[in-house]
């Protein structure tokens, strides 16, 4: 419903637009030469290439930042990863860590003399 009522107010614009720009205007393009166009159509068409222009460049910067963005999602899951590992590692360390203390024998002063 919003998107209709836009509509609605861009081509009442419009229409504003071409009823108060009827004179007729010549159009250089380098070279080239328009003669008797319309002001509303100059006016609308510079509008347009505007907007495709800007469009073209939201596009082109999208395309960085998705690429930027997957570059980022990639390192993430890798750190990912080495963050597994290196719990699987301190878990196995604490493992050893705790064998060894069991094993582990007291050694008494008399024993030291003994080696």
């Amino acid at each position: 419903m919003l998107t209709i009522i836009m509509f609605l107010v861009v081509g009442g614009v419009m229409v504003y637009l071409a009823q108060s720009n009827l004179s007729l205007v010549t159009l250089h393009l380098g070279s080239y030469v328009f003669p008797d166009i319309p002001l509303f159509y100059v006016i609308v068409g510079s509008l347009l290439l505007g907007l495709s222009l800007a469009y073209f460049i939201n596009l082109i910067n999208s395309i960085f930042v998705a690429f930027a963005m997957r570059g980022k999602d990639n390192k993430i899951k890798t750190t990912k990863i080495e963050v597994v590992e290196l719990t699987k590692m301190i878990h196995q360390l604490e493992l050893e860590n705790e064998r060894l203390k069991n094993n582990s024998t007291i050694i008494e002063p008399q024993d030291i003399n003994a080696l």
